[in-house]
């Protein structure tokens, strides 16, 4: 993951649901029209793991290499949100202060940031968006110090994860592993498949506040106690270029690679895929496999990030 530093100026949840958005564009990528491959699969995805999942009858269209383990850096932070959203009785407008540690850690680690101040405080709302569009890992920390059990920051984050792993076992995530809240593996045993993000995907996008936060691309949140206002942008260039794009998170990192959890909703159609690994093309690649689920050919310009938006 890597850092660049963003621009800061300024109930309960409700269970599951979906939603879309559109923003607007600007790097071509060319997708060639779909050919007789279509039988089969997408043509020519270069991502070392890959799966599609037509969401609604919880169906796999298609895969590769779907159970292999791999690293998927910050798309871990869907696991963060949904034990986040899945606590009995979250309170989404709880205030969090935000600590010096939270800033020492992205710093240590070079890690993605939410840009967040010492002292502010932000709703645990706010917080996910902070989490899922800049891939902030110091929302991450806020999020599992909060959410964790213990006496200790350590030991609190240490309870965050071992909930994500519990989390994914009761999904069937059989091969999948967390030690991480974030997606920065010190050990390197953070990993999942193809086949269980899909599952997670699924889960999270049924609820309301997740594909709220997931869709957006981009927002801005006030701070509750100081006069200082937080931009945000979606680090996932679907957003906005690939008509129906609802989500979901990006994630980079040098063990794991570019990575890609998408959705993108047709009518009634929602359809969820998963890149991880992918040397040169993650978005070539998604709308490809897009196009090929919904049976279309598709011309997409790339939403441009500013120069100072974070890139994940």
């Amino acid at each position: 993951m890597r850092r660049n530093m963003q621009q800061t100026g300024g109930r309960r949840a409700r269970r599951w649901g979906a939603a879309v958005t559109a923003s607007t564009a600007a790097f071509a990528v060319a997708v060639p029209a779909a050919t007789a491959e279509a039988a089969t699969g997408p043509a020519g995805i270069a991502a070392k793991g890959a799966f599609l999942l037509d969401s609604g009858p919880n169906k796999q269209l298609w895969a590769k290499d779907a159970d292999t383990p791999r690293q998927m850096a910050s798309t871990t932070k869907i696991m963060t949100a949904a034990v986040v959203l899945g606590t009995r009785g979250v309170n989404l407008n709880k205030q969090i202060t935000i600590k010096k540690s939270y800033r020492d850690y992205v710093a240590k680690n070079g890690a993605s940031t939410a840009d967040l101040r010492v002292g502010d405080k932000l709703t645990v709302r706010q917080l996910l968006y902070g989490l899922m569009l800049p891939s902030g890992c110091d929302a991450a920390y806020a999020l599992a110090d909060n959410f964790g059990t213990g006496k200790t920051e350590a030991a609190r984050t240490k309870s965050f994860v071992a909930q994500m792993n519990k989390k994914a076992a009761a999904l069937g995530m059989k091969n999948t592993k967390y030690d991480s809240f974030d997606g920065i593996s010190q050990a390197g045993t953070n990993h999942s498949t193809p086949r269980d993000i899909a599952k997670l995907a699924r889960h999270a996008m049924g609820n309301s506040t997740f594909t709220t936060v997931v869709k957006a691309a981009s927002t801005r949140q006030k701070a509750t106690n100081v006069n200082r206002t937080y931009t945000w942008y979606n680090t996932n260039k679907l957003l906005g270029s690939y008509k129906g794009a609802v989500g979901i998170k990006t994630g980079t990192g040098t063990a794991a690679g570019p990575c890609l959890v998408f959705a993108a909703q047709r009518g009634k159609r929602t359809v969820v895929g998963v890149i991880l690994n992918d040397p040169t093309q993650r978005y070539p690649d998604a709308v490809k496999m897009l196009d090929w689920s919904f049976d279309t050919t598709s011309k997409v310009k790339l939403r441009q990030l500013p120069s100072l938006a974070q890139q994940d």
